[in-house]
Parts: C-alpha cells; structure tokens; sequence
C-alpha cells in the first residue's frame, strides 16, 4: 500500500500558500520533520510526499520525469496555486528542476538543496567525485545492487560518508522500514534510468528533459562544503545557471550533504532570509 504524504498545519485551508517538500535518496518525507514546522510559523501549509518506488512495488519504469509528474500532481491534489513553494534535496532538487521546467507558472519560488542545476556541475569524473558516486555504478549492476543496498550496513556508510558525524540512526531505520526487497527496484530505477534508456519512463520525456534545464523561477540554492555525494569542489558558476531575478546560491561550511539535518536552524535562517526579500 501506498505511504500518505507527510502534511504539516492545515492542508485544507486553502488561504494559506502550498509548500511542497521533495526528498531525494536514500531517505523519505520524515528528512523534512525539522524544516516543515518552520514553514508553517511562516504562514504556509507543507506537504511532503513519498518519491514513486518508495513505500510500494510499481509497475512500469520510473525516472526522474516520473518523479516530476509527482511533484504536479501533489500540487494539483492538495490545491497549490501561483504562490506555491517548492523545496527539493538531492533527486528531489532534481525533479523540482524538471516540474518547474514544464509549468513554471504553477510555482512563485523554487529551494533546492545538495544537487544544483546539471550545467552548475563543471566535472562530475575526477577521481575524487568518482570515488564518491561509486555507489551509482554498483546500481547498474541489476540483482546484485538490490541485493548489496539492503545489507546491514550500507544505508549506514553512505549516510556517515555523504553527512560526516551526523547520526543518521533515526532516519535509516525510518528508510528501512519503507524501502524492503519488495520496493528496492523501484527506488534504484531513476539511477538506472540515466544511463539506459530501456529503464526510462517512455511517458514523461518531456520532464525528464526538463530537469536538466536551469530553473526560470526565483531559486535559492544551498550546497553543504562537507557534502561527501557532490563534491562542493565540482559546482561551477552556480548563480549563472540560476537565471532568474531574486536568484541566490551559497555555500554553507561544516554542512554535508543532508545539510537540512544536520543544521536545521541555520539552514531555516539562511530560507527565511531568502523568502522574506
């Protein structure tokens, strides 16, 4: 069965502008339980849903087009309209990319956090970014990555390398309890989906395109220096590929790469700044 999305304040009180919460991998809603609360002291009502794979076996490909068609189709169910707020970490920041890439008039201001806008990213094949997206080419490895991402410990050294010093205990038994041999294909496929096309979702080309254009909305972008999955070392020219008036990207020190985990409150200062201009 499919997980409810994760809401906080009144969803239905449609007075009140739509934020809307996309988390990446390998993690779930519950890495927003920090930022959501923030949301609604500020006067917005948040929900976050669960990516497509997570929480049930689906048929048929998904990729990061998918993941965009999801994002629009939350907004469209939970009554989003022009003010609505965007937030996206990680594959979420990517499907934001892609859902504001096909409907920019369906969001006011786009946040995405640890993975920026594709053209922002100068060399993603130095040896030092190599060695980090390791793990995306074990994925490739059909039936041995579904067997080797679900062994004891894996979830816990991905998490301690991309979040040095973070305890991540709360929220890798969170993912374990979603994310079994029954789903773990489904979560593994957009990864899988970049590299070949037979895994691509024939029905959303046109957001998976998308996602790799840079965002013509208002867009902060912030990106943990201690990130261990994109190298801080590996953005170029952020703010150029950031196009729209109002646009923002900062570097954040001391911050990994589930920065808005790892530094709630001053990740929210740096947000609250940034809507408040």
């Amino acid at each position: 069965m499919t997980a409810a999305p994760l809401t906080f304040g009144d969803v239905d009180n449609h007075q009140e502008p739509l934020a809307i919460l996309v988390h990446g991998f390998p993690d779930t809603p519950h890495t927003f339980r920090h930022l959501g609360p923030r949301l609604i002291e500020a006067g917005y009502r948040a929900v976050a849903p669960w990516l497509p794979g997570y929480t049930s076996a689906v048929e048929g490909p998904i990729s990061v087009g998918t993941y965009a068609q999801h994002v629009l189709t939350i907004r469209e169910q939970f009554g989003g309209d022009e003010r609505c707020l965007l937030i996206g970490h990680d594959w979420g920041a990517m499907a934001a990319y892609g859902a504001v890439g096909v409907n920019p008039g369906a969001f006011q201001k786009l946040i995405t956090l640890a993975v920026p806008p594709t053209a922002a990213i100068s060399d993603a094949f130095t040896y030092a970014q190599l060695r980090r997206s390791f793990y995306i080419y074990v994925i490739q490895q059909v039936g041995i990555a579904e067997l080797a991402v679900l062994k004891d410990g894996f979830w816990e050294g991905l998490w301690g390398d991309w979040s040095p010093g973070y305890d991540a205990r709360e929220d890798i038994a969170m993912l374990r309890s979603h994310v079994t041999a029954e789903t773990i294909s489904g979560v593994l496929a957009p990864y899988r989906a970049q590299f070949n096309p037979a895994y691509a979702d024939p029905h959303a080309d046109t957001e998976a395109a998308a996602a790799l254009t840079s965002p013509g909305i208002p867009t902060l972008y912030l990106h943990g220096v201690a990130d261990g999955a994109l190298g801080a070392e590996v953005l170029h020219e952020v703010d150029r590929h950031l196009p729209a008036a109002g646009s923002h990207h900062l570097l954040l020190p001391d911050m990994g790469h589930f920065l808005h985990l790892e530094a709630p409150d001053r990740v929210w200062e740096v947000i609250e700044k940034w809507l408040a201009d």
